[in-house]
C-alpha cells in the first residue's frame, strides 16, 4: 500500500508539471544548429550536439562536449551510460540499478570512480571515504531530459581538475529552460516502467524550471530487483546586468535488492542460473538532496564563475560475494551504512586577459574548498540482521585546492596553456576501534602543460604532460589494526600521484569529419587502496598504462550521422616479474560507434539510432592465466515522430548477446561445500528486451 502511495505521489507531481507549464511559455533558447559550439570560457556553454570541431578551443585533443540533441536518441540501459560518450568509457555493472556503476577508462579499472572526477553543476559526485568504496560515483541520480550536455577531459593536464581526476573527468551541465514542455511515458520487459516530465516558465524576472523522473524495474533476476526510483529538480535562473544566476535543487531515493555477481561453477553445476543468487536476502537504499547556487558574470576583458552547494546522502546496502568462506554457519553478508553523509563546497574562477612580450594572454585563477562529514560503518548480518559490528567511523574531511592557468598564443600557429595546481587534504577519524582513529594531512603541488601547434585551420597538434593524484580513503591514512583480524597494519599515504603524457592530433580531413587521435600514458605511484567489504587496505604496486584513443564523427548527411571510438590500452604494474604484472580488471580494447538517423524536430517521420558497444578482454589474475572473455552489444533505439508526439522502440541487446557486465577471479564458499572454491565470478549481460516509450515535447 504503501509503495502504491508513493508511485501516484510522484505520478501526479510529474503531471502537474506538464499541466502547470504550457507550451510557448518562454522563448526559444539560443541553441545553435549542428554541431556548433558557443564558448564563454567561465559562463554556461550552449552546446546543440556532439562538437568535436574545437580547433584552437582546447588545450588537449581529449576534450570534448556532447549536447542534448545526440544524448536523446541514444538507447540507454543506464542513466550512467550518458558518460559513454567520452571516447573510450564503458559503464558495467555487478550489483543492481540502484548502486554505482562500475568505470572503465584508459586502462583503468575505475571499480566506482576512483580515478575519474565527475561533476554534476559544480558539485561533486565522487564520495570521499565511502562505506562501499572510495570515490563512490553514483550518476542514478540524473535524469537524462535535464541534462543539458555534458563537458569531458581525459588525463591529468588540467588545472581544474584535481582529486579523482588522473584518468580525467566530466561535467554534466543541466538544462536551464524548455522550449516547450516535455512528458515521457515507457513500459517494457521485466517490469520496467517509467514516466518523466520537465518544462519551465517564465516567473518574475526568470526562469523556473522544473522536472523529475519515476522508474520501476525488476530486471531478468530470480529475485526481482524491484527497483523504485524517484528523482527531480527545480531550477530559477536570472541575468541581471552581465550577471547570471541559477539556484538548483536535486532530490533522488531509490530502493533495490541487489542482483550481485554470483560464481560461474555454480552455474556449472546446475544450482542457479545465470539470472540466479546464492544470497537471496540482499537489499539496498540510497538518496541524495542537494541545493547550489551558481553565479558568473562577463565583460569585455574578464569573466567569473561562482559555484556553492550542498549535498545530503544516506547508502544502506547488504551484500554477500563470497557467501560462507568466512563464516561456514551464518554467512558472509556485510552490511554497509553511509549515514547523513553532508558534502558542502565551493568553486569560485576568475580569467581575465594581460598582455606581455606583445601578445594578450589570459589567465585563470581558481580556489576550491570541500568539506566531507559522514557516519560509514560496517557490520557484518544474517538475512538482513546486523550481528557484529566490524568498524564504525565519524569521518571529517576537508580539502582546499587553489590553481592557475595562463594561456598564450605566441603566434597565429603555437599556443601554450600552463597550468600549476595546490592541493591540501586533512582527514580527521573517530573509530570505534581507539587505535584506528587520528588525524591525517597531506599536500602537493601539480604542474600541467600543453603546447598546441595549428600547422593549417583544420588541424592541430598537441603535446601535453601533467602531474595529478588522488587520495586515499581517510580510514585507511590512520589504519593501525586490520578490524576483520586484529593484526598490525601500516596506514596509507593520504594522496598518491600520478603523471601522465599525451600527443594529440584534432584534425577535420573533409568537410563533416572530425577526428582526433590522442597517444597517451599515465603512471600511479601505489594502486594500494582501501576495502571497504573488509574495513582494512589492499597493498597494490606502481603501475603505468599505454594506450591510444581514436575518435572520429562525421556527418554524412543533414540528418545522418556516424561515429567510431576505438581505444587501445596496455596496462602494467612496476616492480613485477615480467609475465606477473598484469593490471586487474584493465580493459585492452574497447571499440564504440553508432549510426544516427534524427531528422529535425520540426519535422514528422521516422527517426533512428544503432550502437555497438565491444568490450575486449582482461586479465583478472595478475598473470593473465585466466581472462574475462570480450562480448559485444547491439542497441536500437527506432521511432516515428508526428505532430509533437514521438514513439520510440528501444530494443536492449539486440542480438541477445550472452556475455557479461564484469567477471573477477577469487575464492568463495557455497553452502554444502567442504573448503572453498577459486574461480570465475560474474554478472550477466542482461538479455534482449523491448522498452517502448511515448513522448510528447521536447
Amino acid at each position: 500500500m504503501e509503495s502504491i502511495t508513493k508511485q501516484s505521489i510522484s505520478l501526479g507531481w510529474i503531471i502537474a508539471i506538464v499541466i502547470l507549464l504550457p507550451a510557448g511559455s518562454v522563448e526559444a533558447q539560443n541553441t545553435p544548429e549542428g554541431d556548433t559550439l558557443t564558448v564563454y570560457t567561465l559562463d554556461p556553454i550552449v552546446v546543440s550536439g556532439r562538437v568535436d570541431d574545437l580547433s584552437g578551443l582546447t588545450s588537449t585533443a581529449s576534450t570534448g562536449f556532447v549536447g542534448h540533441q545526440d544524448l536523446r536518441l541514444r538507447p540507454l540501459v543506464r542513466e550512467g551510460e550518458l558518460l559513454e560518450t567520452v571516447p573510450g568509457m564503458i559503464l558495467a555493472q555487478h550489483s543492481g540499478d540502484g548502486k554505482a556503476n562500475q568505470f572503465f577508462v584508459r586502462g583503468f579499472n575505475l571499480d566506482h570512480g576512483t580515478d575519474f572526477f565527475t561533476q554534476v553543476e559544480g558539485m561533486p559526485v565522487n564520495l570521499r571515504s565511502h562505506a562501499h568504496s572510495h570515490g563512490y560515483t553514483d550518476l542514478n541520480f540524473i535524469v537524462p531530459e535535464l541534462v543539458d550536455h555534458v563537458e569531458y577531459k581525459l588525463g591529468n593536464y588540467y588545472a581544474d581538475i584535481g582529486d579523482f581526476g588522473s584518468a580525467g573527468g566530466a561535467h554534466f551541465r543541466l538544462r536551464r529552460r524548455f522550449d516547450r514542455p516535455i512528458f515521457s511515458v515507457g513500459v517494457g520487459d521485466n517490469g520496467f516502467q517509467r514516466t518523466a516530465a520537465a518544462g519551465s516558465k517564465d516567473l518574475g524576472s526568470g526562469t523556473l524550471l522544473a522536472g523529475g523522473e519515476w522508474k520501476e524495474y525488476n530486471g531478468p533476476w530470480t529475485v526481482d530487483q524491484n527497483l523504485k526510483k524517484h528523482s527531480g529538480m527545480l531550477r530559477y535562473t536570472w541575468q541581471t546586468g552581465q550577471n547570471t544566476f541559477s539556484l538548483t535543487t536535486l532530490g533522488y531515493a531509490n530502493g533495490w535488492n541487489p542482483s550481485d555477481q554470483i560464481p560461474q561453477r555454480a552455474v556449472d553445476l546446475g544450482l542457479i542460473s545465470r539470472f540466479g543468487q546464492i544470497d537471496t536476502t540482499l537489499v539496498g537504499e540510497t538518496s541524495r538532496y542537494s541545493i547550489s547556487g551558481n553565479w558568473t558574470r562577463s565583460s569585455a576583458n574578464s569573466s567569473q564563475r561562482l559555484d556553492i552547494y550542498g549535498i545530503r546522502y544516506n547508502l544502506d546496502l547488504l551484500m554477500n560475494f563470497t557467501y560462507f568462506l568466512d563464516n561456514p554457519i551464518k554467512g558472509d553478508q556485510l552490511r554497509q551504512r553511509d549515514r547523513n553523509r553532508r558534502v558542502t563546497g565551493l568553486n569560485l574562477a576568475d580569467l581575465r586577459s594581460f598582455s606581455f612580450l606583445g601578445k594578450n594572454h589570459s589567465i585563470t585563477n581558481g580556489v576550491q574548498l570541500r568539506v566531507d562529514r559522514a557516519n560509514v560503518s560496517l557490520y557484518r548480518a544474517r538475512e538482513r540482521l546486523n550481528y557484529a559490528t566490524v568498524r564504525s567511523d565519524d569521518v571529517d574531511q576537508g580539502s582546499m585546492s587553489v590553481y592557475t592557468e595562463i594561456e598564450s598564443p605566441w603566434s597565429s600557429y603555437f599556443r601554450t596553456v600552463a597550468g600549476l595546481r595546490g592541493d591540501l587534504l586533512r582527514s580527521d577519524i573517530s573509530s570505534n576501534i581507539a587505535a584506528n582513529s587520528g588525524i591525517s594531512t597531506d599536500g602537493l603541488v601539480s604542474p600541467k602543460l600543453s603546447l598546441i601547434l595549428a600547422p593549417s585551420v583544420t588541424t592541430d597538434v598537441y603535446v601535453s604532460g601533467g602531474f595529478g593524484f588522488h587520495s586515499n580513503d581517510g580510514r585507511g591514512t590512520v589504519l593501525t589494526v586490520d578490524p576483520s583480524s586484529g593484526e598490525p597494519v601500516s596506514p596509507v599515504s593520504p594522496l598518491v600521484r600520478s603523471i601522465g603524457a599525451e600527443f594529440g592530433v584534432r584534425s577535420t580531413p573533409l568537410q563533416g569529419w572530425r577526428s582526433t587521435l590522442a597517444i597517451w600514458t599515465v603512471g600511479l605511484d601505489s594502486e594500494l587502496i582501501f576495502i571497504g567489504d573488509t574495513g582494512s587496505t589492499e597493498p597494490g604496486d606502481a603501475s603505468r598504462r599505454y594506450g591510444v584513443t581514436l575518435a572520429n564523427f562525421y556527418r554524412l548527411l543533414s540528418t545522418v550521422t556516424a561515429d567510431i571510438d576505438v581505444s587501445l590500452t596496455r596496462s602494467r604494474h612496476l616492480g613485477l616479474p615480467r609475465g606477473r604484472d598484469h593490471v586487474l580488471g584493465s580493459m585492452e580494447r574497447v571499440i564504440a560507434s553508432g549510426l544516427t538517423w534524427d531528422p529535425s524536430e520540426q519535422s514528422d517521420g521516422p527517426f533512428a539510432a544503432l550502437r555497438l558497444r565491444h568490450l575486449g578482454g582482461y586479465p583478472i589474475i595478475e598473470d593473465n592465466s585466466k581472462r574475462a572473455d570480450s562480448s559485444s552489444l547491439l542497441n536500437l533505439n527506432a521511432g516515428y515522430r508526428l505532430g509533437g508526439v514521438r514513439v520510440g522502440l528501444s530494443i536492449l541487446n539486440l542480438l541477445d548477446t550472452v556475455g557479461s557486465d564484469i567477471a573477477y577471479w577469487y575464492g568463495s564458499r557455497l553452502p554444502g561445500d567442504t573448503a572453498a572454491f577459486d574461480g570465475v565470478h560474474f554478472h550477466p549481460v542482461e538479455p534482449r528486451q523491448l522498452r517502448l516509450t511515448v513522448s510528447v515535447g521536447g
